[in-house]
């Protein structure tokens, strides 16, 4: 998974080969015929209307169970509705049924994090969380994702990314390496034809739209997390058609998001985190220096990294492994640490141990080349997060947020470094004008975050419901980014809300707290 996405770090469940099989009748099995023209090859094609194209299942590096009894396929759209008559693109699409024998007329559709995060990697978590207990459960791959056609995965940053965990965070050099990357991968995607101007929320957002409609469904349910959240907003926002209700995880608004909004996130999880910490009395007296701590390693690492060799996690060959201020601080904004560990890990560090840090860094060598769709990660941000505002904003920013922090460290925003840079490279239009706009709707709306989350921030809950009136907000205790998969009660919540939109059952929340954090000797 790409350092800079907005995506859970959790590993991904296991996928492999799955084959279409006829599942029982559901709502999505009504699919009008095609009345355009144009050739029937796989990929890229030309196609008056969009339409969906049953087939098999995504051949997947590990079995996806639900994938056994699943309707798949590819919903065709163009690839650049503004310009009639251009090629055609195709999205995978599975169609997982319910497990109930009477499910609900209206599906759930998921939008996945990200942008550019493997979608269909998802789907173990999605089931194992209840997403289809009710109701067919549809997932399709964003464009641009892994499975669709054309794929917008950069082998060369996945590259970059496995060899920057032995590189000082901001230096110059790893700044040259990665600015390299980015240029190879878009002269490559645009070699083929690839209208990366076209790789946007807007067209996400209709592809969703045209999604529905190909499938024949009447009214469907909108789940989405992280840059999903975004996602689902700005759908609901441009195709209130036909939608139900809407539940937001993890949100990232799509009037908000920037790069200066990462900071804001990372300060409310880390106070969260030491709020929590100090209202624990075996942590609050094993830890009572927490904040000033990390404070003093962050200045520290960034006056002298340290460099270590490092076994990663996942087992191989020991890499080198350069702890730095950045490196610190991306990693537990990504969560690479559990949150019950945080303290002690901070604690360690500041008595000179700082493995645990430094395994988690290394786990970043091993790459999963080409998984994620940095070309589609490239052109949402840098169309819609980062032309309007400046290099001192991201600063200025990270000064409120972490006063006490370098400002070598705050001038990259956490997980989005060099990001103005790695725009101006990838040169995209600015569409911020048309994302900050803030829905205004009487949809039934849930907001469901984490209080630990350091990368969404869960006060946005609140704000971004204040257009919306038929809203529901839920915060979870001691949960980081992507809720749902992670907390019994979230997925209580969820389906309760699901069942009935204006009146969810909420009270398994009030007795929640963090877990108890880890307390190692003295």
């Amino acid at each position: 998974m790409a350092e800079h996405s907005f995506r859970i770090g959790a590993a991904a469940a296991g996928v492999a080969l799955g084959l279409l099989v006829a599942p029982a009748p559901s709502a999505a099995d009504a699919v009008p015929p095609h009345t355009g023209t144009g050739a029937n090859s796989p990929g890229p094609g030309r196609f008056a209307a969009a339409r969906f194209v049953p087939g098999p299942c995504p051949r997947t590096p590990e079995p996806i169970e639900a994938l056994a009894t699943a309707r798949c396929g590819f919903l065709e759209v163009p690839e650049n509705r503004a310009r009639p008559g251009g090629r055609t693109i195709r999205l995978a699409v599975a169609v997982i049924p319910a497990a109930s024998v009477k499910p609900a007329p209206d599906p759930v559709v998921f939008m996945s994090g990200g942008p550019g995060g493997e979608t269909f990697d998802d789907i173990p978590f999605l089931v194992s969380s209840g997403l289809n207990r009710d109701r067919d459960l549809i997932v399709m791959a964003q464009r641009g994702n892994l499975y669709d056609k054309p794929d917008l995965a950069c082998p060369e940053l996945d590259r970059f990314y496995a060899a920057s965990v032995g590189l000082p965070s901001y230096a110059p050099r790893t700044e040259e390496l990665m600015l390299d990357a980015v240029k190879q991968c878009r002269a490559r995607l645009t070699a083929d034809g690839t209208d990366l101007s076209a790789y946007n929320s807007t067209e996400n957002a209709a592809d969703f739209a045209d999604l529905r409609t190909a499938l024949g469904i009447k009214q469907w349910n909108v789940y989405g997390h992280s840059y999903g959240s975004n996602l689902a907003l700005t759908y609901l926002r441009l195709h209130p058609e036909g939608i139900r209700a809407v539940a937001f995880d993890s949100i990232a608004p799509a009037q908000d998001v920037s790069l200066p909004f990462a900071w804001a996130g990372a300060r409310e999880g880390l106070e969260n985190l030491y709020k929590a910490c100090a209202a624990e009395p075996a942590c609050k007296s094993r830890y009572p220096d927490l904040e000033r701590t990390l404070n003093e390693q962050v200045r520290k690492l960034d006056a002298h990294p340290l460099t270590l060799t490092v076994r990663p996690p996942q087992g191989g060959d020991p890499v080198k492994v350069v702890l730095d201020g950045g490196a610190l601080v991306n990693l537990l904004v990504a969560k690479a640490i559990p949150f019950a560990e945080v303290p002690a890990a901070i604690d360690e560090l500041g008595r000179g141990r700082p493995e645990r840090f430094a395994r988690a860094r290394a786990a970043g060598s091993v790459p999963v080349v080409g998984q994620t769709a940095h070309g589609l990660t490239n052109s949402v941000v840098c169309s819609e997060w980062v032309p309007d505002h400046s290099a001192s904003d991201v600063l200025n920013a990270g000064r409120r947020a972490f006063p006490a922090w370098p400002d070598a460290v705050l001038a990259q925003a956490p997980q989005l470094a060099f990001q103005d840079k790695v725009c101006r490279v990838w040169n995209v239009p600015d569409r911020t004008a048309a994302m900050r706009v803030a829905p205004v709707s009487s949809v039934p709306t849930l907001f469901i975050n984490g209080t630990g989350d350091m990368k969404t921030g869960a006060s946005w809950a609140q704000k971004t419901a204040r257009t919306l009136p038929r809203s529901t907000t839920v915060q979870v205790p001691g949960i980081g980014h992507w809720v749902v998969p992670q907390s019994p009660c979230a997925q209580k919540v969820l389906a309760s809300f699901l069942t009935r939109p204006t009146a969810p059952d909420t009270g398994c929340v009030a007795g929640l707290d963090w877990a108890p954090f880890t307390i190692t000797p003295k």
